[in-house]
């Protein structure tokens, strides 16, 4: 429908038709200034998060959103299909900015304890807000001629309630104590977030990750580029983030109406098994929510990216096959199936997390900034190239995202720690060895922290107990 807007808008502009090839063009465009737009946000995110914090830089981003979508939504009425191809990329760099200081900021702010399965709360959202696309977007209610301004228009809505609801909410305690310098500030915001006065174990925390930081300062991504101390850590994430967007993702989404038709699926139904398998998608990311500090991040991320390799071969075979052997199309089904439970438990919504606690209070924007700048660049390219690679390739793509779903998961098991219950300063420890540095600590103050750990987690199982 929005094909037909751009080439009907340029017939009562030039009173021609517009030709196939500008509006591929034209089309392309529209796609991929989204992820170019999230590039551009990612780039934003140190600078903004520095000078006006997690939760004011959040509050900026909503004009991202709010202005990009009135635009959109009144564009068929305008008559101007170019404001639409603009807002993508203002509405990406919304996306860009909250991708990355979302996480940031709920990281910063959770107990340890619960810190992955809070860090993972973000990508569970954005698989119901595709999941809510998904069925407004459905013929019979806003995919259709007269709705998709409405459905582009939509976008502004989340933004409006955050505008509202989020000056109500603390600033991140790390923030305020560690980069402001405001103990007090700090402490008062501690003291909401847990629901009790005593969280002086939490404040003496801080005070050491910030003793241990001084010696680096604030570093920028060209220093983060260049600083042995956390060269494994940067190395991980571009791995990881890499390894999310060119595992092959957006090329299932691509052939999941070709494989669902091939299987018998009416072609007016599709639209629906669409909608199911992203509610399989809402709900395994749902479960890794409660998993994730059981069973820790590591072996979520091997195990996620694992079955997505496993799915990717398996899948080039039974699409190779499907028109000799009947069968062979429900396997494709199933494979769909299993690739997305994969991406959902490990893939999609660990990487942010382990951004979060690889990384100390003056290295983490600028290390949000380079995984950011992987994630949006990796997108990009995949939407650039993939039609070229289907043309060339055929089914055999899959064997190219099997290849790199399968190179991310030997470098997990070799490289990558679990973080699960250790604290930020723990983690860097740990990671001090294979950079070959070697991170002064007062050891009896780091010793101090375990029976404080144990004395929030009381803390923290009373005040369950009392709420239940």
């Amino acid at each position: 429908f929005m094909q037909e807007f751009y080439n009907q808008t340029y017939f009562d502009r030039k009173g021609v038709p517009m030709e196939s090839s500008f509006q591929m063009l034209l089309w392309s465009l529209t796609v991929s200034m989204f992820p170019l737009g999230g590039f551009f946000g990612s780039l934003m995110v140190g600078p903004l998060v520095n000078q006006c914090g997690r939760k004011g830089t959040l509050l900026i981003n909503n004009i991202f959103s709010i202005v990009p979508a009135i635009l959109m939504g009144t564009s068929k009425v305008a008559k101007t299909f170019e404001v639409i191809i603009l807002s993508r990329l203002i509405v990406g760099i919304c996306a860009g900015l909250s991708s990355n200081v979302v996480p940031m900021y709920l990281g910063e702010m959770s107990p340890k304890n619960l810190r992955g399965a809070v860090g993972v709360m973000p990508q569970l959202f954005i698989t119901i807000g595709i999941l809510v696309a998904q069925i407004l977007g459905l013929t019979n209610i806003l995919g259709n001629l007269e709705g998709w301004p409405v459905l582009l228009g939509l976008t502004g809505i989340p933004a409006v309630l955050e505008l509202l609801l989020l000056p109500f909410f603390p600033e991140s305690p790390r923030y305020l104590l560690i980069q402001k310098g405001n103990e007090e500030q700090a402490r008062q915001a501690l003291k909401r977030l847990r629901g009790w006065d005593d969280v002086d174990d939490e404040i003496e925390e801080m005070h050491q990750e910030d003793q241990s930081e001084k010696l680096e300062g604030r570093l920028s991504v060209f220093n983060l580029c260049t600083f042995q101390a956390l060269r494994w850590q940067l190395i991980s994430i571009i791995v990881m983030m890499m390894g999310q967007q060119l595992s092959g993702v957006n090329a299932i989404f691509y052939y999941t109406d070709e494989i669902f038709k091939s299987a018998g699926v009416n072609k007016n139904d599709v639209q629906y098994v669409t909608v199911g398998i992203g509610a399989v998608n809402v709900f395994m990311t749902c479960v890794a929510v409660f998993i994730i500090e059981s069973l820790g991040r590591r072996l979520l991320l091997l195990a996620g990216f694992g079955i997505c390799c496993i799915s990717c071969a398996i899948l080039t075979m039974a699409l190779n096959l499907q028109a000799t052997v009947s069968w062979m199309q429900y396997l494709s089904i199933a494979c769909v199936i299993a690739y997305i439970i994969g991406h959902a438990i490990g893939a999609s919504p660990i990487p942010s997390v382990m951004i979060t606690e690889m990384f100390l209070q003056s290295s983490r924007p600028a290390a949000f900034m380079v995984g950011g700048s992987v994630h949006w660049l990796c997108n990009f390219t995949v939407g650039l190239v993939f039609l070229y690679m289907v043309e060339g390739l055929g089914a055999y793509c899959f064997l190219v995202f099997c290849a790199i779903c399968l190179v991310t998961v030997i470098y997990i098991f070799i490289i990558v720690p679990e973080t699960k219950g250790k604290t930020f300063m723990e983690i860097n420890q740990s990671m001090a060895k294979r950079n070959k540095v070697e991170i002064q600590m007062d050891k009896q103050k780091l010793n101090d922290f375990h029976p404080a750990s144990e004395t929030l987690k009381k803390k923290e199982e009373a005040y369950s107990a009392n709420v239940l």
